[in-house]
């Protein structure tokens, strides 16, 4: 597999019916799931699962999403879902690409940016990372060549 970016985190999917739309392929807010999915399980891998946020009173919330879908996916289809945390400010703000890549023609289907801030989960108002924010996801980091 061609990933845009090294050494990423990936999560396998099947298209099931569930995914599918009116026009025969998968409906585009299915791939938004996806891409929380796999950001919210690489972010338990780093260890900072709902325990953690809900401790810490902190959470990463969704601030936008940029998406290009590129080509359609369709019932059955194996995938892969890549992310990389790519910038972090460290304070508010931290950025994650994905990539989906559809496995038996390595077909890139959709590649994402979304751009989260820090909230404090009890009044919903950006507040800064705490520390173990930027360790956990400083070590997923990517540093550009």
């Amino acid at each position: 597999m061609e990933w845009d970016w090294p050494a990423p985190f990936t999560v396998p999917l099947t298209v099931t019916d569930e995914a599918i739309d009116e026009l025969g392929h998968v409906n585009n807010a299915v791939y938004v799931r996806w891409m929380e999915r796999c950001a919210w399980q690489h972010s338990q891998a780093l260890g900072l699962g709902l325990a953690e946020y809900q401790a810490l009173d902190r959470a990463m919330a969704v601030l936008r999403h940029e998406i290009d879908y590129l080509a359609s996916a369709y019932l059955g289809d194996e995938l892969l879902m890549a992310t990389w945390i790519v910038q972090s400010d460290q304070r508010l703000r931290m950025d994650r690409h994905f990539q989906l890549v559809r496995v038996k023609d390595a077909s890139v289907l959709l590649r994402a940016k979304t751009t989260f801030v820090c909230i404090e989960l009890s009044t919903g108002r950006p507040k800064r990372m705490p520390a173990s924010f930027i360790q956990g996801y400083g070590q997923a980091l990517v540093v550009p060549a």
